[in-house]
C-alpha cells in the first residue's frame, strides 16, 4: 500500500514544498508564471490586481516658484536646485559633481557616480551653463556645489534645502529632491522626449524603470483629447 503524502499543515511549508518542486523541475520564470495562472483557473481563484504606480509631480507653477524662490532667499540656493531639476540627478549623484564634470563647451554633465556605479553624461541648458560659469569663477577644482567648509552638501542637507524653500514659496505638497527628479522626467516625455532617451539621461538600467511615466500623464492625455475632436 503506498504511503501517504504529508500534507502541508502551514502556508511556509506549502510554500516551500512548492518552490521544492519547481526547482525540481527546473521551471523558467514563464513557465512559473504559467503554472500558476493554470492552477489559479483550475481553483477558481482570481488573481489579485495591484494598483498601478503614480509617479507625483510638481505641477509647471510650482517648479516656477520654487526655483524663484530660491533665488530670492539665497543665490546659490537657486542655482543649486535649478541645477539638481534641469539634470535630472538623484541626490546621492548630484552632490558628489564637481568642478572637471562640467564641460561648458559641450553644455554637458559627468554624473560620475551613478547608481550601481555607472557614469552618464546629461545635457545643460545654455543659460544654466552661462550661471554655472559665473557662480564657479576662477575655481577649477572641488565640488560643483560646496559648504562653507568647502565640502561637499550631504544629500540631508540638499533634502533640507529644497524643503525650506518649498514652504516659504508656499507650496502646500511635500518637496524633495527626487520629486524634481520626477517632475523633469515628466516634462521631457509630455514635450517629445523618447522614453529610450529619458531612460539614458536618469540612468535607468532598464525601460521597465521609466516607463511608468508613460502612464498617460494629464498633459498628454489633454493633447490627445483636443486633436480627437478639436481637429
Amino acid at each position: 500500500m503506498p504511503r501517504a503524502t504529508k500534507q502541508p499543515d502551514s502556508l511556509k511549508e506549502l510554500i516551500a514544498a512548492t518552490i521544492k518542486l519547481w526547482r525540481k523541475s527546473h521551471l523558467t520564470y514563464d513557465q512559473a508564471r504559467y503554472v500558476s495562472k493554470e492552477a489559479r483557473k483550475r481553483l477558481g481563484i482570481a488573481r489579485v490586481k495591484t494598483r498601478k504606480q503614480i509617479v507625483d509631480r510638481l505641477s509647471r507653477d510650482d517648479e516656477q516658484k520654487l526655483i524663484r524662490q530660491a533665488y530670492k532667499d539665497h543665490g546659490e540656493h537657486g542655482l543649486l536646485i535649478k541645477t539638481l531639476f534641469q539634470s535630472g540627478a538623484r541626490v546621492s549623484e548630484f552632490v558628489s559633481l564637481r568642478v572637471d564634470d562640467l564641460f561648458f563647451d559641450e553644455q554637458m554633465l559627468l554624473i560620475e557616480k551613478g547608481k550601481g556605479g555607472k557614469s552618464r553624461y546629461v545635457p545643460i541648458l545654455a543659460e544654466l551653463s552661462q550661471e554655472l560659469r559665473t557662480h564657479l569663477g576662477n575655481r577649477k577644482i572641488g565640488y560643483l556645489f560646496e559648504t562653507n567648509r568647502h565640502s561637499a552638501y550631504s544629500p540631508r542637507r540638499v533634502q533640507q534645502i529644497v524643503k525650506d524653500v518649498a514652504e516659504r514659496a508656499g507650496i502646500t505638497k511635500r518637496v524633495y529632491p527626487h520629486l524634481l527628479r520626477h517632475s523633469v522626467a515628466t516634462t521631457l516625455l509630455e514635450r517629445g522626449m523618447p522614453i529610450d532617451q529619458i531612460q539614458k539621461f536618469l540612468g535607468h538600467s532598464k525601460l521597465e524603470t521609466t516607463q511608468i511615466y508613460a502612464e498617460s500623464t494629464t498633459e498628454m492625455i489633454k493633447e490627445s483629447y483636443r486633436q480627437a475632436l478639436g481637429g
